[in-house]
Order: structure tokens, then sequence, then C-alpha cells
């Protein structure tokens, strides 16, 4: 039964914490860690995780998504320690899956940060950390594995971790698993799992193919949604300026000189060999721009981002690693040096910026034999983007 999170007969606001059934250590955790209150998707799955219930959570930035399943997750290990008591050895029973080592240790860090006040455990499993290590800190007990498919399936299968216990798994970026890649790895992790523990299933969008996946692997979820308009933030101001290939560095080039702002920025590119590239431009423009992308190590990756976070560095130019799930604080500005392929990866991109109630701009750049994308993009997410001139960029 999960606790009771306040004796006091007052009637509680939706709008707190505390009224979703949340214990008092994680209400103030979530206080602590910046969550003022809870997101819609939180008030909605929130409680029906701490039912037991299957719940899909959009995966859009920004949504408080983390929180809304890392909470409940606390909650029923909490419930689990009192009942077993505190001095028995700590084993895995929440699993998270993320597609990428960042995402993981991003994910790893809300789970520490919420539970701090907790005797639970988290570990991450996933490429780019020692084996030893990682084998030293799961010998010392872990209630949480927060996991890249990878790295936990060789894990499993060199008999380092134990998942029969797991009582409740979350997915992230489920649509992610539709790749061949992180299918194959799944399907051989099925059989080293609990059966049917309770699951959370994060998608950005539901299409048939992901709605075929979270039928399989849910038992009659609650679907939480949020409103088509609320698919990109409210205080972002959306601009596009048709410029052919040939023509974007000078655009950079202005934009470097005139229009960025003091705080931090994000330039997308299609390419890892184009990030750097661009970086290298817009050091020659005058910005501190440093490159993000998968053909970097773990290590390197790691240092660009904390020059950007220290505003050491105020560009960052990067691929679509940095689209889903990286939380950097105040990011006023992105712009879309290359469009993306598909809207869903539109709206994690600009879904960096105007975080928390901020403001921010968003602006793409669009080669007329692309305007069909743009078109796409509009349809998407239900709005009009204006669009500009190199002399009207500010307006």
């Amino acid at each position: 039964m999960t606790p009771s999170a306040t004796s006091t007969s007052t009637p509680l606001s939706p709008n707190t914490f505390d009224a979703l059934g949340l214990l008092p250590a994680l209400c103030q955790a979530a206080q602590r860690g910046g969550l003022a209150r809870p997101t819609e998707i939180q008030k909605t799955g929130i409680p029906a995780l701490l039912e037991g219930r299957d719940v899909l959570l959009p995966s859009q930035t920004g949504t408080g998504k983390t929180a809304a399943f890392v909470l409940p997750a606390l909650q029923k290990l909490a419930a689990l320690k009192e009942h077993e008591g505190h001095d028995t050895p700590s084993i895995p029973r929440v699993l998270i899956l993320e597609p990428t080592r960042d995402l993981a240790m991003q994910t790893a860090g809300v789970c520490r940060q919420l539970g701090r006040q907790l005797p639970i455990r988290t570990r991450v499993v996933c490429g780019g950390v020692s084996r030893d290590q990682q084998e030293r800190a799961l010998a010392d007990g872990a209630d949480i594995i927060v996991a890249t498919h990878g790295r936990l399936l060789e894990t499993v299968e060199r008999g380092e971790l134990i998942l029969s216990e797991i009582i409740y798994l979350v997915l992230d970026e489920a649509d992610r698993l539709l790749d061949e890649e992180f299918s194959a790895s799944m399907t051989a992790l099925v059989p080293y799992l609990a059966d049917r523990p309770q699951t959370v299933f994060c998608s950005a969008t539901l299409p048939e193919p992901v709605m075929a996946l979270a039928k399989k692997v849910t038992r009659n979820p609650v679907r939480v949604e949020i409103a088509e308009d609320n698919l990109t933030p409210r205080r972002l101001t959306q601009r596009a300026i048709f410029v052919e290939e040939d023509e974007k560095e000078t655009l950079l080039k202005q934009i470097a000189a005139h229009h960025l702002p003091e705080g931090r920025c994000i330039l997308f590119v299609k390419t890892k060999q184009r990030a750097d590239a661009i970086a290298r431009f817009m050091r020659r423009c005058g910005a501190n721009a440093h490159s993000l992308h998968g053909g970097q190590t773990p290590g390197e990756r790691k240092k660009a981002l904390a020059r950007f976070q220290n505003n050491t560095g105020n560009v960052l130019v990067t691929t679509d690693i940095a689209a889903r799930g990286l939380d950097i604080d105040d990011i006023q500005m992105v712009v879309n040096v290359d469009l993306p392929p598909k809207p869903d990866t539109y709206v994690h991109r600009i879904g960096r910026t105007a975080r928390a109630g901020r403001k921010g701009r968003a602006l793409s750049f669009i080669p007329l034999n692309e305007r069909t994308i743009l078109r796409d993009i509009e349809q998407h997410i239900n709005h009009r983007i204006r669009i500009v001139t190199a002399e009207t960029l500010d307006r």
C-alpha cells in the first residue's frame, strides 16, 4: 500500500506535490530541486503510477517527464525498504532504460537528487564507464539501475547483474526501440527480466508502429497527453528564414556579430563533421563556440558540455545528440542551421530553450527545396512559423 503523504484533514491543492500522494521527503526534495508545482503530466502520471498502473508518458522536453516517473519509483522503493527492513541488502527493483549514455547519466542524477533523503542506491550501467568500477559499484548493492541497452545486456549475460526482481521498468525515449540495434538488445534482455513489471513507456509521439510496441509491453496503460498547442513552449518565439546552402555561413556571420544572446545558444547541424566545421567558423567570427557530437569520446563530450554550462563557451554546435534530454539551464536561442528530417525532432531541438517559464527564440534556416519540411513542421505543431529576412531577424 502506498504510504500516506500527509495526515492533515485540510483539503490539498491539486497544484502541490502533496496532493498527488507523495511522501513529505519527496515533496521537499522536489521543491529543493526547483519543482515549485507539478506539471500537467505529473498531475496525471504520478497518481496513476502510485496506484500501480502502466503509463504512457509524452517525452516532449520541459514537461517534467523524468520526475513524473522517478518520484513514484522512489516512493515504491521506500515502501519496500520499510516493509523488508533497512538492513536488507539492496537488490535492483527499478530499471530505467535510456538510449544514450548522456541521458542515462542525467536521469541517474535526477534519481539521486530526488531520493537524497531516502536509503536508496542508484547505479549507472552504460558504455564509457570502467567495467571494474561498474562491477564494484554493483557489488555494493543497487536499488535503481539506469542503463543503456548494450552495456546492460553484456553485464547481465556476464552474471554481474540480476534483473529477476525488477518491479518497475521505464522505457525512456521508447520510440528509439524501433531502431534495429535497440530492438535486438531489448529482445535479448526480455528473458532476464521479471515477468510483467509495472511499465512506464515514454515517447515523443505515438504513431501506429510505436503504439503497437506500447501494446506489447504495457497492460491497460493510462495514456497521459498534453494539449496539441503545448507541443512547443508557450514563451518561445519561432522564426524561419529562407537561405540557400551556400549563403548559410554569411548569415551565421551576421548572427555572430549582431544577434547572439549574452547567454547560451545552440546551433543544430546534420553531421558530426559539419558540427566541427561550423564551430571553427563561429570561432573565427568571434563567438566562443564548441562542438558536440557522437564522434567524440565520452570525455570530450563531457568537457564540451562543461564549458558550455560554465559559460566559458556560449555557443554549442551540435548534432541531434543534444536534441533530447540534455538538461542545460537558460538556453536563450536555438538555431536550426540544418533542418531536421522529422517534425518531432524539431520539437525536441527547440525545446532546449524557453524552459521553466523563461522566454526563448528559435530560428530555422530554410533552403527553398526544403519548404515542404517547414510545412510538415507547422502542421505537426499546429503553429504558423513567421518568415523573416536578414534585415528583420529581431522582429
